[in-house]
């Protein structure tokens, strides 16, 4: 059994973490399975992504697209740099913006939000970058 095996059993365990953990195939199932199921109620979503490039920041984004069947959303604002960088998408409004930033770990963060405001979300993650990649 690996430690990684023992610490991380569900998306709570992902609270507090600076930078996504690696994960084994056996937990990336389960919490795939864990964040398809909790997203299932929300309206819509907002992502951040903590990457090494924008590149890579933008592939989480339309990996996450293609596997919820969400509308593309329109890259609006992306550095001429090719370091870290912070991606904000929000569904909502359709937009992505990526911004340069040293020093953040690595991971995507995904919030759900509701039409109706007496219901509150809740965000999960750092996840993996390559989560939904397999």
């Amino acid at each position: 059994m690996n430690v990684n095996d023992q610490l991380i059993q569900s998306l709570s365990d992902l609270n507090g973490l600076r930078t996504a953990p690696v994960l084994s195939l056996k937990q990336a199932e389960k919490l795939r399975f864990e964040l398809q199921n909790a997203m299932s109620e929300a309206d819509w979503f907002t992502l951040g992504v903590m990457a090494e490039s924008p590149d890579k920041a933008l592939f989480v984004v339309r990996t996450l697209e293609r596997q919820f069947s969400w509308p593309i959303m329109k890259l609006i604002e992306s550095p001429n740099y090719d370091g870290p960088v912070y991606l904000k998408a929000n569904q909502q409004s359709g937009e992505i913006r990526i911004r340069s930033e040293k020093g953040l770990g690595q991971g995507f963060l995904i919030s759900s939000h509701f039409s109706n405001l007496e219901k509150d979300g809740e965000t999960w993650g750092p996840l993996p970058l390559d989560l939904f990649a397999y």
